[in-house]
């Protein structure tokens, strides 16, 4: 009987020790979960900044959707004419008089909002293309309109230079250039640690008006700082802050000294990507051809950056590498085979 006595009480002992144990080991994991969470760094966003963050986000987030950016190729708003389109062209009005596409209107940059608001009946059409002498400007254009919900609004891509041989020579053929190859880095550069957005002061009080008055400012200030030569950015790189929307073996085969590459998708719209772009910097966005970073450099000036495309994107700087290179890394350098012969009116 003792013996049993004894067992029983060996039993209970036993038993103690294993909960005291189970307990322990909750108690050692806990401190590592709280230290993750006290690593972890927010963003910094102000008021009407997270309004405008919600309101894009709730209208169909155009900047990670299936419609971004909007492209159009010349040959299909060529196979497109006489049917329900409009075609702005924002050129100068001397160049537009020059030449410019059959039922085409002329449109100052600054007069975009007031055409589209009263000037005409958006939705009317299926499509309508904005066009520009690069196209760069009027990818920059089209952003911003995506962004007021004109759902059918396209920028032609290349801009006249596709449409015509003699706008080619004007501009794509003559803007395209390898000066700045030997300047390359291969290195990767680091994002700033700190995570903040630009504080928007309209004072206004909900997310779809304070996006109408950043929509009117950006026009009234106009089209002429929108655009960078590479001669300017190359002339002192860390002047900016130079992001780099090219794929990853792209940017590490070289790229603009001190650039950050951030991927062309998943970055805009995520506090906790464009939080890493500094609000007191000149900043210049840049690809492969200037159009996905004119589309990013509306949407950043749309939130307060002080952004810039970089004219001609790649083919401004490095055109002779990416025309080696064009096969093995799937480059887009502008040539002659992008250029059409189609008709113009004067």
């Amino acid at each position: 009987m003792k013996r049993i006595y004894c067992l029983f009480f060996f039993l209970i002992l036993l038993c103690f020790f294993s909960l005291s144990g189970c307990k322990g080991k909750k108690q050692e994991s806990k401190p590592e979960v709280v230290s993750e969470v006290v690593k972890a760094k927010s963003v910094t966003i102000g008021n009407e900044t997270a309004l405008l963050l919600k309101d894009l986000k709730e209208n169909g987030d155009y900047v990670n959707s299936k419609a971004y950016p909007s492209l159009i190729k010349a040959s299909i708003v060529k196979e497109s004419l006489g049917k329900n389109i409009l075609i702005v062209d924002m050129r100068p009005q001397k160049q537009f008089s020059e030449g410019h596409i059959k039922g085409a209107v002329n449109k100052k940059f600054e007069d975009i909002p007031a055409y589209f608001e009263t000037g005409i009946k958006p939705f009317e059409f299926d499509k309508i293309i904005m066009v520009s002498d690069d196209g760069q400007i009027s990818s920059y254009t089209t952003c911003l309109l995506r962004l007021m919900g004109y759902g059918n609004v396209y920028s032609m891509r290349w801009g006249m230079s596709a449409w015509n041989k003699n706008f080619a020579q004007e501009s794509w053929l003559k803007g395209v250039s390898g000066k700045y190859e030997s300047n390359l880095e291969n290195k990767g550069n680091e994002r700033p640690t700190d995570l903040v957005l630009p504080e928007l002061k309209t004072g206004l009080q909900t997310g779809t008006e304070i996006g109408a008055a950043r929509f009117h400012e950006l026009f009234k200030e106009g089209a002429d700082n929108i655009l960078i030569t590479a001669a300017d950015v190359f002339s002192d790189p860390q002047k900016y802050y130079v992001i780099n929307l090219d794929r990853k073996d792209k940017y590490e085969d070289g790229h603009v000294p001190g650039a950050v590459r951030y991927k062309p998708e998943g970055t805009l719209g995520y506090p906790e990507e464009m939080g890493s772009i500094p609000v007191n910097k000149p900043v210049v966005v840049y690809c492969a051809t200037g159009h996905n970073s004119a589309f990013a450099t509306a949407y950043l000036r749309f939130f307060g950056y002080d952004a810039h495309t970089l004219k001609y994107g790649n083919n401004g700087f490095m055109y002779d590498k990416m025309v080696k290179q064009r096969t093995a890394l799937s480059w887009l350098p502008f040539t002659t085979a992008e250029v059409n012969d189609f008709e113009t009116v004067k």
